[in-house]
Parts: C-alpha cells; structure tokens; sequence
C-alpha cells in the first residue's frame, strides 16, 4: 500500500507522514478530489419554484441555483387583494332585513378577515426589523459570546483542547523541494515525533520550520531517523515551554473504539476529525512512493478522515492520550489521494520505543527473524526463501521453502503480515512460530527468541 499522506512541491513526495509523542501523513502535497455540488440539496425535483427568471431583487442564482420565495396571494411581486367595500345590508333601505349568510358569503369574509390580519402582521414585522417601535423579540441585540465552561470529558471538544496544543505542523525545505506535515509534542524542551518520509528531504543539508497551535514558529533539527518504522524525531529551537501528549497505549484497543485525528492535512493546521478503529494489525507499507517490505508497520486502521499532511500527526483516544502516529492512507489511485476512510497509524507502543532509541542513542533496533520471505498466489501463509545463517529462524529448524502460518495466535496470510507481526516485537522476545517444512505438510510449532538489527 502506498502512503499518500504527504504535501510537497517540487516533485514526488513520498507516502505519509507520522508523529508520535503528547499530542499526528505524508509530507508532500497532496490533492483533494472536488466535490461539485449539484443544483439543489434536498433531493427534490425541481419544481415550478425552481425554474423561471429570478425574482426581481433576487441577484443571480448562487452556486445551489435560486429557489424562488414564496408569492403573495396577489401573485409574485403584487400586493395582497383586497375586496372592494359593500354596501350595508339592504341598500338604501334602513328598514331591510340582511339576507342569511351563505356559506359562500362566510368563507369571502373569512378570507377578507385573514388577508387583513396578516397585512397587519407583515407590516408590524417589518417595523420592528426595521428598528421601529414594539418589544418583538426581533429587535433584540445579539448575543455573539458563547456560553464559558469547560467541556465535559470524553467528548471532541474536550480532546481538542488537550491535544491541539501538542500537536505542530512541520514544513520542510530540500533540495527536492518542499514538503508539508505534521508532528506531536513529547517533551517540554522542544522533543517532536514524527514521520521519517516527512522530513526525509531535509536529511541532506535541507531547513525544517515547526509551526506551534498559536501560530509562533520555530527552527528544528533532526535528532534521529528509522527509516525502517518510518519513525523519526526532531527537536524545536525555542526558549518556550511545550505541552506534552499524554501518552496512552495501543496495547488495549479495540475495533469499533473512538478516536480522533489531529494534524495538518493540505496545510490546514489544527485539523481535528473522529471516527472509530476500523481494524487492528492491519500490514502496511508506510515509506511513500519508494516502499517496500522493509517499510511494513503494523498499523492500526481508521476511518477518521486522514489526508496528506496528516502524516506525523496524533491518533488519540477519547481521553486525549496518544495512542497512534498518523502514517498513511489508501487510495483510489489515478490521482485521487484524498481521504476514502482507510487511514493508517504506527501504534503508539511501538513508536514510543522506538522515539526512546532515537533520544538516548541517535539510532534504533529492530526485532528480526533471520528470514526472507515472499508470497505464492496459491499458498495461505509467508514463504521462506532464504534463512540466515546461525540466525533466529534457523536456530529454530526454520529452513528455506518452509511456510510461516502463525506468529502466536496472529494468523499469517502473507509476507508483509509476516514482516508487520515481527516488527511490533522487540528484540530478545521470545515468540511461537507455527510453520510447515513443505506446502502440504502438517504443521509445527516452534519457540523462536528474536534477533535485533538496525
């Protein structure tokens, strides 16, 4: 899967980016797709209200076409009718008896009765907008504070407050151009995770600029980078104090659970979208354009909406603690990069250990299985074709041509599932592989302590 999560100009950008730390695609430019909208809203036909000239005073019809309003019973632009005034009941004869009242007679003066009460009506609302005299309602001053108070826990109001604070966007300037995203406070001294794709053009001598929620900007500089994890960690030059994310875990999630997206998408700092965890251990290839199964994460899958410029931003919970980094999306291809409902998180609990290598170190390890493998179209499971030597898998009796099914109770379906189950381990675990020596062979399980590489 490619990571589309990426702003940038001046040429291709990789995928997504992601952030990790207190507070969340790629770093290059991406598109949005239009969505036109079409001449009415509602769905209706249109009707006889629809069509025509426009009214006189009306303007040219808007961008959802012009609905004409509704015509007086004099017909459009014509005063209500009145009834001529009729003589009294026997004409000039004073001594005339008034005719019964016919039905006919009634409903005329009822009309009459109504035509008057709502010319009455009219003008009096037309006194009282106009500033005229009266105590409507209409004239009084609006009230444009909204009510003060604290939102309560647990809803969007209440996670963007926390989080829109340790959430930044990033902009970064290389001789390949320039590329936009997004990253997350972990420390108060200016310690910010983030994508590696998002500030990978900047590794050769490019600038990045960290934009705060206030708007204040401030340099930054790298502080390391793992391609591997798409993970990396910059550090702000600023005398301020920042807020840090609170860190929550992604040990614990759930499918259906609530989660928001904070970030940067196409450059609109400050973004905040909800949705729920669409699916969990999901395998995804996060390193943008040049991706490959070195660049598999074990995402945690979305529907909040996520587009280019996410990338390095916050995935949190309804508590406002971190527990993904915004890292990529699937797309329709053809151009069309915009936000479909499958966006895709590096887990927090992995991106944490691996930002803590970075600080302390400058570099991060990983946990490996000492194979390569690949899929086969007919085989349910990650093909071994080479072991290492005296490596983990071999030590085991894994050999070349086995088929790995299981990594504990995770169900292996392919390379990359394979890849993403032993990624989101650390080094020196001990985990149980099930395999089979041959297609068509029964199974077996096996104990395998994991190796570590860099």
């Amino acid at each position: 899967m490619e990571n589309e999560n990426d702003r940038g100009t001046g040429g291709p950008r990789p995928g997504d980016e992601w952030a990790s730390g207190p507070g969340a695609g790629p770093g290059g430019y991406g598109q949005r797709p239009e969505s036109p909208y079409g001449p009415r809203d509602d769905g209706r036909r249109p009707g006889p209200a629809d069509v025509g000239p426009p009214p006189p005073g009306s303007g040219q019809p808007g961008q959802y076409g012009h609905v004409q309003p509704n015509q007086g019973w004099g017909g459009a632009g014509q005063p209500t009718a009145a009834l001529p005034p009729q003589p009294p009941y026997g004409g000039d004869d004073p001594g005339a008896t008034a005719p019964a009242k016919s039905g006919r007679g009634l409903l005329v003066a009822g009309l009459v009765a109504a035509m008057l009460v709502s010319g009455g009506l009219g003008g009096w609302i037309g006194a009282t907008v106009a500033g005229g005299g009266g105590s409507g309602s209409l004239a009084s001053p609006i009230t444009a504070v909204q009510p003060e108070g604290e939102a309560p826990d647990g809803t969007v109001e209440s996670v963007a407050d926390k989080v829109l604070p340790s959430v930044v966007s990033i902009d970064v300037r290389g001789q390949a151009g320039r590329g936009e995203g997004s990253g997350v406070v972990l420390a108060q001294d200016g310690l910010i995770i983030t994508n590696n794709h998002v500030i990978a053009m900047a590794a050769t001598g490019g600038q990045i600029e960290v934009r705060f929620n206030d708007g204040s900007r401030a340099p930054a500089t790298v502080v390391g980078t793992d391609p591997a994890t798409d993970i990396a960690v910059i550090r702000a030059d600023t005398d301020r104090s920042l807020t840090p994310i609170a860190l929550g875990s992604s040990s614990n999630l759930d499918e259906g659970q609530a989660v928001a997206a904070v970030g940067s998408p196409l450059g609109l700092s400050g973004t905040v979208t909800t949705g729920i965890v669409s699916a969990l251990d999901r395998p995804v290839r996060a390193g943008g354009a040049q991706s490959d199964q070195n660049t598999v994460i074990d995402a945690i899958q979305t529907d909040a909406a996520v587009n280019p410029g996410n990338s390095g931003g916050a995935l949190v919970n309804m508590n406002g603690e971190l527990v993904g980094i915004n890292s990529a999306i699937a797309s329709l291809g053809s151009g069309n990069s915009g936000s479909i409902g499958l966006g895709f998180a590096i887990p927090v609990d992995q991106a944490r250990r691996i930002a803590d290598q970075l600080i302390k170190q400058g570099f991060a390890t990983r946990a490996v299985l000492g194979v390569s493998v690949s899929d086969q179209p007919d085989i349910d499971g990650a093909l071994v074709r080479t072991t290492e030597v005296g490596g983990p898998a071999a030590q085991a009796g894994i050999e070349e041509g086995a088929v790995i099914t299981m990594v504990g109770e995770r169900l292996i379906e392919n390379g990359d599932a394979l890849v993403a189950a032993i990624r989101s381990r650390a080094p020196g675990e001990t985990i149980s592989v099930t395999y089979a020596a041959r297609v068509g062979d029964q199974p077996t399980t096996v104990d395998v302590v994991l190796g570590e590489a860099r």
